[in-house]
């Protein structure tokens, strides 16, 4: 991290010709399960890594906002007043989307002072690891402190959550902003999305010599392209067909009814929502009263619900899966929104090089790029670093 302070330090330098007043972080986040549970308000268990975006600030007194990050050419600028998701788009959409968002819970946007920010991150993009709501949580908790609002961290995340889906246009839940604020080391976040209600689960994976390797496979998704909002806009039909307000309300026991109610289609999709609920549940149980030797069936049941009921695997992703699973993982399964992205494994420390050999291995034979793999470690949410 220290690196990345430096970094961001410098970008910020470089980019406006001063030094930064403070700098912010956030980190990116592993969903351990609960996938497409968060917009059905169900419940998940994501946890903060140790991959961090980093916004570096300096106020302004002309009420201008500018935002410059180590992967654009020049900085967009933009009156805070006339902040609107509409007058938002591409990267900027994230950190000038936050800003707006905060007019939303009760920013005055025409007498905030406007401010400088330049952002820099290691978190991988694309990879499912949620860079967005890294740089939301970065941004909203940065301007959350310069323009002394008071907000809480759960306010925060609704924040991000506003700003992706109506800046950015992508119909996210509110999972991964909930995760980069409130993240603890060695812990997961266990959330509930209709209360937003949250409490710190254990996962003891450091006591018991245990990693979660990340296997990028460097197939780039989008979530605000197609696949993502068919899935979310099936979950929604499934629902109203059924009766209920979302698909949370649903258990094991009604799926013999949705069969008989749903095409064969919207019925997979709505069984993937409600057993992916039970996994949730059933991981946190197995967690705090077995350890985490006992969640790895869960982890590999999830993997084939999201391949087979909803349908949002590829086949990197199945072959880093089923390649983990065959050389020492406890379980495995793809994670984050799905079309590309990540998988993860939660292997013994001992095992970590023979699953990495194994999995490039497999891609090598099967024709595909080679995959990043590295391990990350359960850690804090967002903080205030200088």
């Amino acid at each position: 991290m220290s690196d990345l302070r430096e970094d961001v330090r410098a970008g910020f330098a470089a980019a406006y010709g001063r030094e930064a007043e403070g700098v912010w972080s956030a980190p990116g986040r592993v969903n351990l399960i609960g996938e497409h549970t968060d917009y059905n308000e169900g419940f998940v268990l994501p946890f903060a890594i140790d991959r961090r975006t980093a916004v570096a600030l300096a106020l302004r007194d002309d009420g201008v906002l500018r935002v410059a990050s180590a992967i654009a050419d020049a900085p967009v600028e933009i009156p805070v007043a006339e902040l609107a998701p509409e007058r938002v788009s591409d990267w900027s959409a994230y950190p000038l989307g936050v800003a707006w968002a905060l007019g939303r819970f009760g920013a005055d946007l025409a007498a905030v002072p406007g401010a400088d920010l330049y952002i820099d991150s290691d978190v991988p993009l694309g990879a499912g690891l949620s860079s967005s709501a890294a740089i939301e949580s970065s941004v909203a908790l940065a301007l959350n402190d310069v323009w002394r609002l008071d907000l809480d961290r759960p306010a925060l995340a609704r924040v991000g959550r506003l700003a992706e889906n109506e800046a950015v246009g992508a119909p996210t839940g509110i999972m991964d902003q909930s995760a980069s604020l409130l993240g603890r080391r060695d812990a997961a976040v266990f959330l509930d999305c209709r209360s937003l209600e949250s409490r710190v689960v254990g996962l003891g994976f450091a006591e018991r010599g245990l990693e979660v390797l990340v296997i990028d496979t460097g197939v780039k998704h989008a979530h605000a392209t197609g696949g993502y909002r068919d899935r979310r806009e099936a979950c929604e039909r499934g629902a109203a067909a059924l009766g209920v307000p979302a698909l949370r309300d649903l258990t094991v026991d009604d799926l013999d009814r949705a069969r008989s109610v749903l095409d064969e289609v919207t019925f997979r999709r709505v069984r993937h929502v409600v057993t992916e609920d039970q996994r949730v549940l059933d991981t946190v149980r197995a967690l705090e009263d077995e350890g985490p030797e006992a969640i790895g069936e869960l982890l590999d049941a999830s993997h084939r619900s999201m391949r087979d009921d909803f349908e949002i695997s590829v086949p990197e992703l199945d072959l880093a899966v089923e390649t983990a699973q065959a050389s020492g993982a406890i379980g495995a399964r793809m994670t984050g929104g799905g079309f590309g992205g990540a998988a993860i494994a939660l292997v013994p420390a001992d095992a970590r090089s023979r699953v990495q050999v194994a999995v490039e291995g497999a891609f090598a034979e099967h024709g595909f790029a080679v995959p990043e793999i590295f391990a990350v470690v359960p850690s804090d949410g967002a903080v205030r670093d200088a």
